[in-house]
């Protein structure tokens, strides 16, 4: 399993395997284009990623789990674009982004997050202490979504 920290990607080659991974797990298995996977967002100031790379002294880094905190407000963020990699799943790893995330906006002085969960991980958030707090959007006409909040 990993041998780095959960932080940024700091290199062309750790954004790659970044993205790789958004496409990979969040749009290629519903035939969405590659380009897909990034977001205006992505680059703005205040938005912090989280990436844990299998071995970051690759020349090609994997990536086995990412996330993304958009600040929304000046007290709340929105968890965006979590994936961990087919072999990663349940290993802790995104309880380990999560947890990175949380700690980053608490930083940042955020003091609720939301996030709009896939009806097949509510249960994970949930045990995070995430609650649902409506239905949300159905992604590619197919994937129910439910609006989460936690207050840091």
């Amino acid at each position: 399993m990993p041998n780095s920290p959960i932080r940024p990607p700091r290199t062309p080659a750790e954004w790659e395997a970044y993205y790789e991974l958004r496409y990979t797990v969040l749009r290629e298995p519903w035939q969405q284009p590659r380009g897909s996977e990034r977001s205006p967002a992505d680059e703005e100031p205040g938005t912090i990623h989280a990436l844990l790379l299998e071995d970051e002294t690759s020349e090609h880094p994997m990536a086995l789990a990412v996330g993304m905190l958009q600040p929304t407000t000046s007290q709340q963020g929105q968890v965006r674009f979590m994936a961990c990699a087919p072999q990663a799943a349940g290993t802790g790893l995104g309880r380990q982004i999560m947890a990175a995330l949380e700690a980053r906006a608490q930083a940042a002085g955020l003091s609720e997050i939301v996030l709009h969960s896939r009806e097949s991980a509510v249960g994970f958030y949930e045990r995070l202490g995430y609650v649902v707090v409506a239905p949300s959007h159905t992604l590619f006409g197919i994937i129910p979504h439910f609006l989460m909040r936690k207050q840091l």
